[in-house]
């Protein structure tokens, strides 16, 4: 068994060095066998209830990732020479509301859920959605509820790229109903399945970055004993 102490430090070393790579080496390209280690991290990342909200696709078209480097400004600098490209889309209402198909062919055949406690699961979930977070009175609210999901997913995925020295960027930067007409005309939304989340970014580093700043910890964390 490995030292932990040397596992911490391994660690904190990847978040020291991890940063928003603005600019990637269009020469240096991730192995098969790292990206797909990359995105088993996302995929086994937690979500919310077990929903598993989220799909993560893959851009490898060179004319589709041209089209988001020029709807997306975010990735107009980082797109070009990004090793590795993601969507990551988020279920829409359709799919995570308490009585949806989605959920109940997911606690059924994925789950595996008895039936009897299937039916008390949905029911503590629709208490969930209608009461506790207030979910259910516009399309929105739900979306962005299973959009905060995928960032679990994001980080999980940027943090095992830096332990094993792959860098990424996360990209927020771009119009959503841009990007969702996009995604659409491309036939990866599904009908009205999936919305756009968030984008990453995945290869290596041109430029080394600034020394990495950040907030003191005691000004961070706090303690309520």
């Amino acid at each position: 068994m490995r030292d932990k102490e040397i596992l911490k430090q391994e660690i904190l070393d990847a978040y020291h060095s991890r940063h928003a790579t603005k600019q990637f080496d269009p020469d240096r390209k991730v192995t098969a066998e790292d990206f797909q280690f990359i995105m088993e991290t996302g995929r086994l990342s937690p979500s919310s209830f077990g929903f598993e909200p989220w799909r993560f696709v893959v851009i490898e078209n060179p004319d589709l990732r041209e089209k988001i480097k020029n709807t997306a400004w975010g990735t107009y600098g980082k797109l070009p020479g990004a090793s590795h490209f993601v969507v990551l889309l988020a279920r829409t209402k359709v799919d995570t509301k308490f009585d949806s198909d989605y959920l109940q062919n997911h606690f059924k055949n994925i789950k595996h859920l008895p039936e009897d406690h299937m039916a008390k699961y949905l029911e503590r979930i629709e208490e969930f959605q209608k009461v506790d977070f207030n979910l259910l009175e516009d399309d929105r609210s739900l979306f962005d509820w299973a959009s905060k999901q995928t960032y679990i997913a994001l980080g999980n995925m940027m943090t095992a790229a830096a332990q094993i020295g792959i860098d990424s960027c996360p990209i927020e930067g771009f119009d959503i109903q841009k990007m969702n007409q996009l995604l659409d005309e491309e036939g990866l939304l599904e009908n009205g399945h999936f919305g756009i989340s968030v984008m990453v970014a995945f290869g290596y580093r041109v430029n080394e970055p600034a020394p990495k700043s950040r907030r003191p910890f005691e000004d961070i964390v706090q303690w309520v004993k």
